[in-house]
């Protein structure tokens, strides 16, 4: 059985002139232990999913449609839920996420310095964490702390400093810690290298990953960066204006991808191998979510494009085992059997 299943689901934000749908029917799986590159532009839904998951969405964002089921249990979309009134609905949503969050499930978010809060020390606040689930004393808590620090390689000395006090990277070393504070099962990564340099940014993401084959957590790594998922995930999820374009493991789909989408996302990212080239630029810009395009969202954009990306939504084609891709010709790209439209 999957640690996490998300079926059909459904995000939407009520804004002044109607809706946004910023994730709008995706369904993916994820084992124990497994490790799952969530990519895509920003705006694309990435992180909204993220917030579906852990049910931290902003008051004017709603799951309309869809399930999320982690380790066995129904965490939106379940028909006691659905039967509630509104206030009920609330209380019931805060009281099943009080549980899981942190043991369970747990966020390293984007930006680490606007994470943690200025004015507490960053020990106390990650140890705060742990006194709200766990059983445990203040003095219990601290020691823990301590150990969280020396597993992801922060000095102990600097437990009473204020986040000011650290640099970007001991900053993200420091969330990382927070999210390992009651061991969760799955450690949802929001863009966790953002504002770090090349060299910091491959520590990171090198100790993370260490982390996870040492404690056998599942992960989710959000970012825009596809060559940030080639190094720490064995799945990889593209996303483009709220829809899953490409699913698959992470070999099939840098060997083959059968997504004009991926492929434009692929050749836009450099290579320290082979021979220089220009990089590729995907021409326009993302949708307006609130009145997103007929068909195919991605046709506008898309060098393949013929008259029934327009008029119809691709079906998910299953191209080879276990490799999805959400395009009318994705088998024929998948089999270099499509030529670009003039």
């Amino acid at each position: 059985m999957a640690l996490l299943e998300i079926e059909d689901l459904q995000v939407y934000f009520d804004i002044v002139r109607g809706q946004v749908q910023a994730v709008d029917g995706i369904t993916f799986s994820l084992g124990k232990g497994e490790t799952l590159g969530l990519v895509g532009e920003s705006g694309c839904g990435k992180t909204t999913a993220a917030f579906a998951i852990t049910r931290l969405l902003p008051s004017n964002g709603h799951i309309i449609g869809g399930k999320i089921t982690f380790d066995g249990r129904v965490v939106a979309g379940s028909e006691e839920e659905l039967s509630l009134s509104k206030r009920k609905r609330r209380k019931y949503v805060d009281a099943l996420m009080h549980e899981i969050r942190w043991n369970d499930v747990s966020m390293i978010f984007q930006s680490a310095m606007n994470a943690f809060n200025p004015v507490w020390r960053v020990g106390d606040q990650i140890a705060e964490a742990i006194l709200e689930h766990e059983e445990v004393s203040k003095e219990e808590a601290r020691k823990k702390v301590i150990e969280l620090y020396k597993l992801v390689g922060l000095d102990v000395d600097r437990i009473d400093g204020y986040p000011h006090e650290y640099s970007g990277g001991m900053r993200q070393r420091a969330m990382i810690a927070m999210a390992l504070a009651c061991n969760p099962k799955l450690i949802i990564a929001d863009e966790p290298t953002t504002a770090l340099d090349v060299i910091m940014q491959d520590r990171v993401l090198a100790e993370m990953r260490d982390l996870q084959r040492k404690l056998g957590m599942a992960m989710i790594i959000i970012t825009h960066d596809i060559s940030v998922v080639a190094e720490v995930a064995e799945k990889i999820a593209i996303m483009y204006a709220g829809k899953l374009l490409e699913f698959g493991d992470i070999t099939s789909i840098f060997r083959r991808p059968s997504n004009p989408y991926t492929i434009g996302l692929m050749a836009s990212f450099p290579s320290i191998k082979g021979e220089k080239k220009a990089l590729f630029s995907i021409p326009g810009s993302p949708p307006d979510l609130s009145n997103p395009p007929s068909g195919c969202r991605f046709h506008p954009r898309c060098k393949y494009a013929k008259g029934v990306c327009k008029e119809k939504e691709p079906e998910p084609i299953e191209v080879e085992p276990d490799h999805f891709s959400k395009c009318h010709f994705g088998l024929e790209i998948f089999n270099g059997q499509l030529s670009e439209v003039k």
